[in-house]
Order: C-alpha cells, then sequence, then structure tokens
C-alpha cells in the first residue's frame, strides 16, 4: 500500500506528467494505487490521484461507491462541461454546492460548486483511449481528481467561490461534527 501524502507535499502543488508508455511499472503502481483507495477508511475514500502518493504522474482512480468497480483514468483531459444536446444540463450548467473532504487534506471539508457534465478524454489501463461524458457524483469526483493532476487542492476551490471551510471534529461518542474555519 501507499503512503498518502499530506499538504503542504510539494506534489500537491505541480502540475502531474502526463504517462507517455503504459507498462508494467505503471500497471503496478496503479494496483498499488486502487490498494490504497480501497484502504481509505476514515474518511471512506471515493477518488486518489498519483499526486496524492506523492508521484507527479497524470493518474487517478476512482471508486464512487463501496461496492463499485474501480476505475482508472489515464492522462485525462476535461473537454467540455455541458451537452448542447440537452437543454437542462445546459440551463443548469453546475449543480448545488456539496461538502468535499480530501485525503490530503485530513480534516478539512468545504463546500464547492462542481460542473453538473463533463466530457473527458482519457486513456484506461490498457491503453485504450476513451471520450466519455460523466454526470452527477462521479463528475464531482473526477473534477476534483483532475485538480490534482492540475497541482490545484479544493480549498482553492472553496475560496475562489468565497464558500467555507470547515474542520471535522469527534464529539465524545467518537461521531463527527463540523466546525468554521475562520481565514
Amino acid at each position: 500500500m501507499l503512503n498518502i501524502v499530506q499538504a503542504p507535499h510539494s506534489a500537491l502543488s505541480s502540475k502531474a506528467k502526463p504517462i507517455g508508455k503504459i507498462d508494467k511499472a505503471v500497471t503496478k503502481f496503479i494496483k498499488e494505487m486502487k490498494d490504497t483507495l480501497d484502504a481509505a477508511t476514515d474518511p471512506i475514500g471515493v477518488g486518489l490521484a498519483a499526486p496524492q502518493v506523492g508521484k507527479s504522474l497524470s493518474i487517478f482512480v476512482i471508486k464512487p461507491s463501496p461496492k463499485a468497480k474501480l476505475q482508472t483514468f489515464i492522462n485525462p483531459k476535461i473537454t467540455g462541461i455541458e451537452d448542447d444536446q440537452n437543454e437542462k444540463i445546459k440551463l443548469k450548467k453546475h449543480q448545488p454546492k456539496k461538502l468535499e473532504g480530501c485525503l490530503s487534506l485530513k480534516d478539512i471539508w468545504g463546500e464547492v460548486e462542481r460542473a453538473r457534465a463533463i466530457e473527458l478524454e482519457y486513456l484506461d489501463e490498457t491503453g485504450k483511449k476513451h471520450h466519455k461524458k460523466f454526470t452527477g457524483f462521479i463528475a464531482t469526483i473526477i473534477q476534483h481528481e483532475v485538480d490534482h493532476l492540475n497541482g490545484v487542492l479544493f480549498p482553492k476551490r472553496v475560496l475562489e467561490q468565497k464558500g467555507t471551510l470547515y474542520e471535522s471534529k469527534k464529539d465524545e461518542k467518537g461521531e463527527d461534527y463540523f466546525e468554521e474555519l475562520i481565514i
């Protein structure tokens, strides 16, 4: 299993390098990333980008729910944030702000407005090229992970949107509660 680095680690603020060739070393690294994401339990992880394990590589894996299959994205590029054929998405380009957290920012949370739907070009772990549309929670996860590949952590988005950051803490019963962070 890989070690998840914490901010302000330098890998988290640098643009990740594209993968030139998917070889045995890359395949092994992807398996280790998947194992690491699966092992994240407090909080449960839904996405993990290579910079979060200290590697400046353009790769991330996602698992939007505990029973979902892990998906791999190599050299992803968001090519659009709306589908011109779908009036609902066109009229409502963004979904309401949702609370986001990050495995590299332990106990920090914030409300981020993300595009409701995105189009993404990427390679899977076999090297096959895809161009696909994602909506809802998966679109949110992908945008968060692409930000990681560009050296951007979600608090930057919160501050750009004039939102609020929170710190999660445990009460005497071990249950989570949130306190607003004053910046």
